[in-house]
């Protein structure tokens, strides 16, 4: 079932993802066919994908080809000139000072303190997801750090509530760079997008012309696979148990 697209999400919880590619026609055609996505301009370059009608992603073409090639996930807030300040005050950056996206919401690019990027979304006209927690849709956001207590403290701080709180369901997990990737790689969050079948998914992917990073393995939150698609960004495919 369609969740509410009027509801609010939570301080920090995960409301949205978008990637930044050289070519949004062809990621049109890669996760049409690997989701069953449909597409409709939105806001400037980008494309909102739907799922059944309801928003799930966008896709952006980079502004820079020496911007890296990427998906970001959003974490919702009521305030983001606030919730940036508090960023800065935990030891991360902020990339992108909050900027208003025409009558959509206020968007905030930052990163924790070992490097990792993430978004803020204030929502205004576009609440963040329509659909999530199904198939072919956002199911998770794992964060890949190298000191994983660092991590625990600077989002716990940040988003107690939705993570630890009495009501909290986190979709946001943390894990050592090296349980999956190099020890070389940076930190990263790596958005999961759920499938009905993780291995038939891997193939769909292959077929299309993106790579595998990591064959099938199982999580506490389901069997996962990492891989790019056909223009190098990395996103996982998470089969829940």
């Amino acid at each position: 079932m369609a969740e509410n697209r009027a509801s609010a999400y939570a301080e920090g919880v995960p409301c949205w993802v978008d990637a930044q590619l050289p070519d949004v026609e062809a990621g049109k055609r890669f996760y049409g066919e690997l989701f069953g996505w449909s597409f409709e301009p939105a806001y400037g370059d980008s494309v909102w994908a739907h799922l059944d009608g309801e928003p799930v992603a966008a896709l952006a073409r980079k502004a820079d080809g020496r911007l890296p090639t990427v998906w970001t996930v959003h974490f919702a807030t009521p305030d983001a000139e606030a919730l940036a300040r508090r960023v800065q005050a935990a030891g991360g950056q902020v990339v992108t000072a909050p900027t208003r996206v025409g009558d959509l919401g206020v968007a905030v690019l930052a990163t924790d303190r070992e490097g990792a990027v993430f978004g803020l979304w204030q929502p205004d006209g576009h609440p963040g997801f329509g659909r999530r927690h199904e198939e072919g849709s956002f199911g998770w956001v794992e964060l890949y750090a190298r000191d994983t207590a660092a991590a625990n403290t600077f989002y716990g701080d940040l988003f107690h509530d939705a993570l630890f709180g009495a009501d909290a369901e986190p979709d946001f997990g943390r894990a050592p760079v090296s349980d999956v990737f190099p020890a070389e790689m940076p930190p990263h969050f790596l958005v999961h997008f759920r499938v009905a079948d993780c291995a038939q998914a891997l193939g769909r992917v292959q077929r299309l012309g993106g790579r595998v990073q990591a064959e099938p393995f199982t999580t506490s939150y389901g069997t996962v696979a990492v891989v790019t698609d056909d223009q190098g960004a990395s996103f996982a495919l998470l089969e829940r148990a």
